[in-house]
């Protein structure tokens, strides 16, 4: 469900038309210009969804007849409309205003060209509608690489995230991360407003990062990239050294690189988060290091087999 007065409030929007929904079932980030049904045509009216008129539309329903306008505008808003916008600041004829109240459905006017109000309205909807989830896990931006650091409690999280944020990177979330897919390949975390900017530290307590380290020290949310799970270093357990493998982890159905990090006395785990965050975004760029060392390897054994080169 859209809260109305949310959406209006966040896209600035005027109301023209009052409403007594409070909300819309809104299935869809997409929106719907009602060109089409404004000539006749309903045989695939998306009416479930945000109803925006541009230029083209307001200009026909101004050159139409006074009578016809009000047949044609009587039968559209009989849909179940969640609401009507009217861009670029043009005022929608009164009949409209008069029919849409008649049927409770909200007009609201904006001073926006189409495109900018229709890019800004779903981008609001693809994350007012992404499916969510609720981890317990820490959230830092670190070289611009969100990393998501998951494991027990007592693991270390709060502290690794705190040492980043002392080198200059920035909190998201600690200890509860809300998480949101706003498209097929891309996952947001953030903080719940409760407890935006807190950071528990045990032996310490409640701390405010923002308060401590500057408005420099947090941000409000960040696409996820990397999954860093630290445990406690288990003796005789074989770890990845090499890194010729990938892991990864699904998150909404997102899949996301995902690393397990044993954790022990002497580890500066701050370092291996920001070395693994640069290197992460090396093999972006189509580099691996892991990869390289094989080749290198592969080629100097290749060349002992075939021998030393013919000099003739």
């Amino acid at each position: 469900m859209i809260e109305a007065t949310d959406f209006a409030r966040r896209l600035h929007l005027t109301e023209l038309s009052p409403s007594t929904r409070m909300a819309w079932d809104v299935p869809t980030a997409d929106l719907n210009r009602p060109g089409m049904q404004f000539c006749g045509f309903y045989e695939h009216f998306a009416h479930n969804r945000i109803q925006v008129i541009g230029k083209v539309e307001m200009s026909y329903l101004e050159e139409m007849e006074p009578e016809a306008r009000r047949a044609m505008l009587e039968r559209y808003f009989s849909y179940d409309i969640p609401c009507v916008i009217c861009c670029r600041g043009m005022r929608p004829p009164e009949d409209l205003l008069t029919i849409a109240q008649r049927h409770d459905v909200a007009v609201y006017l904006t001073e926006q060209v189409t495109t900018g109000l229709s890019l800004a309205a779903i981008d609001y909807l693809s994350h007012a509608l992404a499916p969510r989830i609720t981890r317990h896990a820490v959230l830092v931006d670190v070289y611009g690489i969100g990393v998501l650091i998951t494991g027990e409690s007592g693991v270390g999280k709060s502290e690794t995230a705190l040492e980043l944020v002392k080198r200059g990177h920035q909190l998201v979330a600690d200890d509860v991360v809300d998480i949101c897919r706003v498209s097929d390949d891309k996952i947001i975390g953030e903080c719940p407003e409760m407890v935006r900017h807190m950071m528990e530290i045990r032996g310490i307590g409640i701390i405010d990062v923002r308060a401590m380290f500057g408005i420099g020290a947090v941000e409000a949310s960040k696409p996820i990239d990397l999954e860093m799970h630290l445990e406690p270093w288990v003796e005789g357990r074989d770890y990845d050294r090499f890194g010729l493998t990938e892991e990864f982890t699904d998150i909404l159905g997102v899949r996301i690189p995902r690393q397990l990090t044993p954790v022990r006395p002497g580890r500066n785990m701050a370092i291996i988060v920001e070395v693994a965050a640069r290197n992460l975004s090396l093999k972006r760029l189509g580099y691996n290091a892991a990869m390289e060392l094989e080749r290198r390897v592969n080629d100097s054994i290749q060349r002992t087999v075939d021998g030393p080169a013919d000099p003739n």
